[in-house]
């Protein structure tokens, strides 16, 4: 691809979750701020939300490599559970050995013996879910119920869910009144201003191996923070994209054109009112093309946010 052309050495807006390219900016440092002081209090619940593409799942994945020893992490990724399935996979991820035909109130017991034998030996549990807004409202009054479980100085295991804003909104029902009420600190992601995105853009290139001046200026990083009203996943997909025109274009670095034909062809990116030049036709059509070439095998993207 345009790895070579550019000098670097992996690809540097991939949209794989990848921490090496973590930046510490003010929405995230903040948010894991609050779930490290969260965590040092023994609080039962915590929440982080965040639009789709802000980086929930990047500021997660910090979190596990960073939790400290006394912390041991249980972590469930697919949220589609019921209470029943919610139990089986928090008994594996604490390691029990279990019979497979015992009942639920069996596997209750086991779960509530682990935890109290991981807390006599100085170990607190935290369980992690992603995606939470998918949990199905009787897996969130399990969990609710498993935060009971306690000692006299502090819980034995801790919720830290990650969501969009559909979990805002369904915490806010009636029925959930009693979850919501243990939920002692949360924190909302926000997308990246115009400084932050121009930070974060030659950021991810210093990281990929880039070493030339800064590619991405003030107007640049205005005009991309625009079409993708700051979202991290979207300027991924936009500088991409405006790489692999400058690339095709022998460019050293895209051009203001490049980055317009970038966004025209970026469905949910915000479109703005300038009107394409006939070069700018011709640059989209250039991106199509090089993007069937692309995904039709001449490479594969790396990891990346």
């Amino acid at each position: 691809m345009y790895l070579q052309h550019f000098g670097l050495s992996e690809a540097p807006f991939a949209l794989t979750p990848n921490t090496s390219f973590f930046l510490a900016m003010t929405p995230h440092v903040e948010a894991l701020q609050v779930l490290q002081t969260a965590l040092q209090t023994g609080e039962g619940f915590i929440k982080v939300t965040g639009e789709v593409g802000t980086g929930k799942t990047l500021l997660l994945r910090k979190l596990l490599n960073e939790l400290p020893p006394p912390l041991r992490c249980a972590y469930l990724p697919n949220p589609c559970l019921s209470p029943s399935e919610l139990r089986w996979a928090l008994a594996s991820e604490l390691g029990l050995k279990y019979s497979a035909n015992i009942d639920q109130q069996q596997l209750t017991s086991l779960i509530q013996q682990q935890l109290l034998a991981l807390a006599a030996h100085g170990h607190a549990v935290v369980l992690i879910l992603d995606e939470a807004q998918a949990l199905p409202t009787d897996s969130l009054e399990t969990l609710r119920l498993f935060t009971n479980l306690e000692t006299e100085t502090r819980k034995l295991l801790q919720v830290v869910l990650f969501g969009q804003p559909e979990l805002d909104q369904r915490l806010a029902s009636a029925e959930l009144r009693q979850l919501r009420q243990r939920i002692t600190f949360s924190y909302r992601l926000r997308p990246l201003d115009e400084r932050e995105t121009q930070t974060y853009l030659n950021h991810r290139l210093a990281v990929a191996g880039f070493k030339g001046a800064p590619m991405f200026g003030a107007a640049e990083a205005r005009l991309l923070q625009r079409a993708s009203r700051g979202i991290p996943r979207l300027l991924n997909i936009l500088a991409h994209k405006a790489l692999m025109l400058a690339f095709g274009a022998g460019d050293s670095r895209p051009s203001r054109s490049q980055l317009r034909a970038a966004i025209k062809d970026t469905e949910d990116a915000t479109q703005g009112h300038w009107p394409l030049s006939w070069a700018g036709w011709l640059a989209c059509g250039a991106l199509l093309t090089s993007l069937v070439l692309w995904f039709g095998g001449v490479g594969q993207w790396g990891a990346g946010l």
